[in-house]
């Protein structure tokens, strides 16, 4: 069994070449030109196919609760969903979710890979601003998506941990978006279950919701009340997961190593 050691629930485990990279301020995030269009929806077709691989011959992947995304069939609303697959996280959404109407806010790392970042991740990514100019850039991106009926998708936990059956600790900031908004929000929770034959756990992802931030409530207060509600139905459905692939031990506080 593999083991992770980490120091806090904020380390990357999982590095790439292009951990470093950075876009630059004026980087138009949601690309507007005919031929980009074009090149929009072909990338998420190719995204989601992609994601149904995954799904169906690799992951194994169940999805429980599909059905519940009907009730806002054709509306704008968010999904917050734990992190725990370095790929899977990317094109997995694509295939349970309306993929044209789908952007997945992420780290700007992602737009250095190469093929993956500059044509897929370019047309249904929504980077994380890393100054108060991208994170504007981005507050309005998100804005502009969701007055225009598109689905936006968080990982609120950041940082990716590989099979990870727990529900990592983020911020009720986090859900400023959907307050902002005025829209609703699902849940996705992958969970990792004892698989009928092999050593892979059996995968399933429960889809709950939606939950709805109280408008009548000021803001802050509503942005509290949305993450409590969100965090203890993602936190009641990591509870389901009743097997471990990867070992994670948390170092020793004057620990070296």
């Amino acid at each position: 069994m593999r083991t992770y050691r980490y120091r806090n629930f904020d380390e990357d485990l999982v590095h790439s070449r292009h951990q470093d990279y950075l876009l630059p301020d004026d980087y138009q995030i949601i690309p507007t030109g005919r031929w980009q269009r074009v090149w929009n929806q072909l990338a998420r077709l190719i995204v989601k196919m992609i994601g149904w691989v995954l799904i169906c011959g690799y992951y194994r992947l169940r999805v429980v609760g599909q059905e519940k995304l009907r009730q806002l069939d054709g509306q704008s609303y968010f999904v917050y969903a734990n992190h725990t697959q370095p790929v899977g996280d990317v094109f997995v959404p694509f295939a349970i979710l309306p993929a044209n109407r789908l952007y997945l806010v992420a780290g700007q790392a992602n737009w250095g890979i190469p093929v993956l970042g500059k044509l897929l991740v370019r047309y249904g990514g929504l980077p994380v601003g890393t100054n108060l100019h991208q994170s504007i850039k981005l507050l309005k991106a998100i804005q502009q998506v969701i007055n225009d009926q598109k689905i936006v998708m968080v990982y609120p936990e950041a940082h990716v941990w590989p099979y990870y059956t727990g529900l990592r600790p983020f911020p009720a900031t986090s859900f400023n978006f959907p307050v902002n908004a005025g829209r609703s929000v699902f849940t996705l929770t992958t969970t990792y279950q004892t698989p009928r034959w092999g050593k892979r756990p059996r995968m399933v992802t429960y889809v709950d919701g939606p939950f709805y931030p109280d408008t009548t409530l000021p803001k802050k207060v509503a942005q509290e009340q949305l993450y409590q509600q969100v965090r203890h139905q993602m936190a009641m459905r990591t509870k389901l997961s009743d097997y471990q692939y990867y070992h994670y031990e948390q170092k020793e506080k004057d620990s070296e190593s």
